[in-house]
């Protein structure tokens, strides 16, 4: 039999989140894409404008009844939401006077 190996995906997982401990911000955001708070911020803003545009495209085709305005919300409050946290991520950025990985 050999022995039990410790290096099993969930196990990983819980140590790289959990050590070292972080407070504020970091708590929230992921320690990977707090290193890189520009590109990941960059990569919401696109995702965000991706939704609204979806959601101008289905309120242009989709008709005057109830049901295409319910799916334009669907794309509009997550497309809302990205753009949001890509701008608290980017005064964050702004805030730590450079590039995250320097301070991190």
């Amino acid at each position: 039999m050999s022995a039990p190996d410790d290096n099993t995906a969930p196990n990983r997982l819980r140590r790289w989140w959990a050590s070292p401990a972080r407070s504020g911000a970091r708590r929230i955001i992921s320690p990977w894409e707090y290193r890189h708070l520009r590109f990941s911020a960059g990569l919401r803003t696109g995702g965000g404008i991706a939704l609204a545009g979806l959601a101008l495209v289905t309120l242009a085709f989709g008709g005057d009844d109830a049901k295409t305005y319910g799916w334009a919300l669907v794309f509009l409050i997550p497309g809302l939401a990205n753009l949001l946290f890509a701008a608290w991520e980017l005064t964050i950025a702004r805030s730590l006077g450079g590039s995250a990985a320097t301070r991190a």
